[in-house]
């Protein structure tokens, strides 16, 4: 397991992360042994303050030589000039063809890392119309772990084949989105016990299949049609008319219109697969929009992700119907 994850992470930075970072960076980074890195989930860069790279649940920072070091006077700050570069490569020099990402605080490069970004909020009518002076950036970076929801598809898939619709509970940097991904490929293929489906992927963030120019490029199955940067609430309604397709999955519900078109593909006859920022359930439950889904048991299923011990464990899996518990422990990918 430990070489199969240096080799990821080595694969991702190489292909991915190293191409949009300033050579210093790059050769900071480098430096630290691939063992300490494979757990690495985000590289956070901030003005004047020291780069950290951000491993599961901690986080470490590294002098100008690449050495980790514990005392932050030691450690190598980050300045204007990092952020620009990495802007310019990320951008291909075309920061303005993003404008649209940008007012949404983040822009996704090719393998699906999404970045997120801060700074000066430009307002216009009441709705945040782009960023300048970006003082920020936190470069999340994705992972494609195949067989990660073998625990999850015994409970989410009936004996006549049919998948019930089911939500992925996760606070921030648990691994939702790599879930999510393996489960799409999973009910796509099929296997001895059940037959693939058809699965219809919005993919408002460009993160779920990573696609460049329109081409996935993560295996989500042979039976797989992907919206890429579509919004979510108008992709699903596309996909069911278009594609006819037995699972729409999308990430990260939130709005009124992503609910109402979660409502509209359930009542269609079509099975849901989806994401939600969150703690727990009755932490849901008193929300908008999402605490309706809940109340209404529009989900048969929820899974629970948590980081401990490790980000992608498995916490809980609930029936919805009379909230007990299926399956419990710490199944990590």
């Amino acid at each position: 397991m430990t070489d199969n994850k240096n080799i990821l992470i080595k694969k991702i930075l190489e292909q991915s992360i190293y191409p949009v970072l300033p050579d210093q960076l790059i050769a900071m980074i480098s430096a630290i042994s691939l063992e300490h890195l494979r757990d690495l989930t985000e590289i956070r860069l901030r003005i004047n303050q020291p780069l950290l790279l951000v491993l599961g649940n901690q986080d470490i920072t590294v002098n100008p030589m690449g050495e980790v070091v514990v005392n932050y006077n030691e450690a190598y700050l980050c300045n204007q000039d990092d952020i620009q570069r990495t802007l310019q490569l990320m951008s291909k020099n075309s920061l303005y063809a993003f404008e649209h990402q940008l007012k949404m605080g983040f822009l996704t490069i090719d393998g699906g890392h999404r970045i997120g970004l801060t700074g000066q909020a430009i307002i216009d009518a009441g709705e945040v119309k782009t960023l300048k002076s970006i003082n920020g950036l936190n470069i999340r970076l994705a992972r494609e772990v195949k067989g990660c929801a073998d625990q999850i598809i015994p409970y989410i898939i009936t004996k006549e084949g049919q998948v019930l619709n089911t939500l992925i509970i996760s606070p921030p940097r648990c691994g939702k989105t790599t879930i999510l991904r393996d489960l799409i490929r999973q009910i796509s293929m099929g296997s001895k016990i059940y037959k693939g489906l058809p699965v219809g992927v919005v993919d408002e963030r460009s993160e779920i299949a990573a696609c460049k120019s329109g081409i996935s490029t993560v295996d989500l199955g042979i039976r797989t049609d992907v919206l890429d940067n579509c919004p979510k609430a108008m992709g699903m309604l596309m996909l069911i008319r278009s594609m006819s397709p037995a699972v729409v999955a999308t990430d990260e519900l939130g709005r009124a219109e992503d609910i109402h078109a979660v409502r509209e593909a359930l009542n269609a006859g079509v099975s849901v697969v989806t994401t939600v920022h969150g703690k727990d359930l009755s932490e849901l439950l008193q929300r908008p929009y999402v605490g309706e889904l809940l109340q209404n048991k529009y989900f048969h299923r929820y899974i629970l992700l948590s980081d401990d011990p490790r980000v992608g464990t498995i916490k809980k899996i609930i029936d919805s119907s009379n909230n007990k518990i299926l399956w419990e422990g710490a199944k990590k990918c």
